[in-house]
């Protein structure tokens, strides 16, 4: 009982630690930035927890039971995609291109059954019946689903696949440190996971409070601070793009790979 009480105390807690990750922070405060409410904020910080929880899981999982190893090329590849995933969003963010894309394809047919309007900076799509989304498959989901629109709730999800298979590495050698046991190590995975979701619900919630505090407010500054999230993830990842690929030589044939 008290190796359990542990594992629980230990992962619940470095996993909310996990959460505090720099290119973390960066990345889902570049995602509420287009936030009105802190409880859609925690439903972000939810679901990024929760695509980093299965990643982690599955590649954790299989490193443990099958013995895996990975390389350093490997390693440092799967950091890069965290470094222009984060680029990816700050532009995104800065351009808009997201809305648009979405509005093209809804005008050329290719989401038929939707329209789409934008209202503060999100796109807000309806079903021909009445419902947000594509008739009957919306309607069994539940109403935040509908608020929150079906792309806000993927995208969140692909980042947190993202960042945990970037950490993935890192996070499993740490378990195997101290936890011999297979069965013992899956199970901190787990654990550790769900302290990842709760500590990311935690973060976006006290990181949409300025935004939900100024969209009505002051909407200039909100603007502003949206426009800081997207540059400030743009840079953050053109510099890991230059510490991957030059100070840790990912494309010379002696990378230098710590995972962390």
């Amino acid at each position: 009982m008290s190796t359990l009480l542990t594992i629980i105390a230990l992962g619940l807690f470095l996993g909310m630690r996990h959460a505090t990750d720099p290119d973390h922070v960066v990345a889902v405060t570049t995602i509420v930035s287009r936030e009105r409410t802190m409880l859609h904020a925690a439903i972000v910080g939810a679901l990024w927890g929760l695509g980093h929880t299965v990643t982690i899981f599955v590649v954790g999982s299989a490193m443990i039971l099958l013995k895996l190893t990975i390389s350093p090329t490997l390693g440092l590849a799967m950091e890069l995609s965290v470094a222009l995933m984060l680029i990816l969003l700050g532009a995104l963010n800065l351009t808009g291109l997201m809305n648009r894309g979405i509005e093209w394809l809804i005008n050329r047919g290719y989401l038929p059954g939707i329209h789409a309007h934008v209202i503060s900076g999100r796109m807000i799509f309806h079903g021909h019946d009445g419902y947000r989304g594509n008739g009957a498959v919306f309607r069994r989901l539940p109403s935040w689903c509908g608020k929150l629109g079906l792309f806000h709730i993927v995208r969140p999800l692909a980042v947190g696949v993202v960042h945990g298979l970037a950490g993935s590495a890192a996070v499993t050698l740490l378990v195997l440190a101290t936890i011999t046991q297979p069965g013992w190590a899956i199970a901190y995975l787990l654990v550790f996971g769900m302290g990842t979701i709760l500590g990311m619900m935690l973060i976006t919630a006290a990181l949409a409070l300025p935004y939900a505090y100024t969209w009505k407010r002051f909407a200039h500054l909100n603007q502003g601070l949206a426009i800081a999230s997207g540059v400030i993830s743009v840079s953050f990842g053109l510099l890991l793009c230059y510490q991957i690929v030059i100070s840790d030589g990912l494309l010379t044939g002696h990378p230098s790979w710590t995972p962390r």
